[in-house]
């Protein structure tokens, strides 16, 4: 069966349900990085839902509309974290047993989190992918509802909820900066903006060191990675999934690749310049605004600081690495 992406007037549907139970988030100006990026600078607050991560906004969606007996039933997915602890809030709201499957390396502020809201855990596995497939099989043996993290048109249509509030705030933004991981959150994004204006550029970001979405969109092809390495648990997938990559052919305008130290880089500046904690993946529209700044000069500009679930080890090491980069010398 082809998976349909879902419409406008889908995710106009999902807000009136998101709404029943997430306040919207704050869309912020920041006069410090409006000033060192020579735009308008807005940041799009994600890191200040429940879960800290705006993936809730899916499962709250996708879960409101499962029948009685696929609750009682349960959900399984597979997450490095956010996307996990997305299911397990929604599947609380609604009386679901969830079921999470995740990586053994996981981040233990998110596993913690999972398993506080009532989530069954089981860790398998090196990276998302190998947790994915083991959810995969559990789901058709035990014959569960299976939650694919990105090929799921409820999640896109709940995760882009958040556009909408953007363009309530700022009805006329020039360029939508998004992280992307499987793609629900850029896919969101970049419906509601085309439909809404043709004009508005939606751009995507991917880490340098795990680029399977930004290579595909550039060949054409759905691709999966042998390897590769982020310390973004959020941007680390090895594999492109059918239905967000259909999406962002259509409509995201461009996709760009961006280092773990310059992850490191604006999950600093983030703090201190807008006061904000951003994981890895949540910091990397601030990372690629500083690589397509010559780009933005003199427009309205959107940042999606999509998430903050970060450790504090990992926060110490992003400080270091952004100081020992700002000692050395310009060239």
């Amino acid at each position: 069966m082809r998976l349909e992406p879902p419409t406008f007037q889908e995710i106009l549907r999902a807000r009136q349900v998101v709404r029943r139970y997430l306040p919207p988030t704050p869309l912020l100006y920041s006069p410090v990085l409006s000033e060192r990026l020579d735009c308008e600078v807005y940041v799009k607050c994600e890191s200040l839902q429940p879960i800290g991560a705006f993936k809730v906004r899916g499962g709250v969606y996708l879960l409101s509309k499962l029948s009685p007996e696929e609750r009682a039933r349960g959900v399984v997915t597979a997450s490095t974290g956010n996307h996990g602890q997305s299911i397990a809030y929604a599947a609380r709201l609604f009386g679901a047993r969830a079921i999470i499957y995740a990586p053994e390396q996981t981040n233990p502020i998110k596993l913690a989190a999972m398993r506080r809201l009532g989530a069954e855990v089981v860790l398998t596995g090196r990276d998302f992918d190998e947790a994915r497939q083991a959810c995969e099989e559990r789901a058709a043996a035990e014959g569960l509802r299976y939650i694919h993290s990105a090929n799921e048109p409820d999640l896109i249509a709940g995760v882009g909820t958040y556009a909408l509030e953007i363009l309530d705030e700022l009805p006329d933004p020039d360029v939508v900066i998004v992280p992307v991981g499987a793609g629900s959150g850029v896919c969101g994004t970049a419906i509601v903006m085309k439909t809404v204006n043709p004009a508005i550029r939606v751009v995507g970001v991917q880490t340098e060191g795990m680029p399977v979405v930004y290579e595909s969109w550039r060949q054409g092809r759905l691709l999966a990675l042998e390897g590769g390495s982020t310390f973004a648990e959020g941007l680390a997938t090895r594999v492109a999934f059918e239905l967000p990559l259909r999406i962002i052919r259509d409509l995201v305008d461009e996709l760009i690749l961006v280092s773990d130290r310059e992850l490191c880089q604006a999950i600093v500046e983030f703090l201190e310049a807008v006061h904000l904690v951003a994981e890895g993946a949540g910091a990397a529209s601030l990372a690629a605004a500083h690589r397509l700044q010559p780009q933005l000069a003199g427009k309205r500009v959107v940042l999606i600081l999509s998430g903050g679930n970060i450790t504090r080890e990992t926060l110490q090491w992003a400080m270091a690495v952004a100081e020992q980069h700002a000692a050395q010398p310009s060239a």
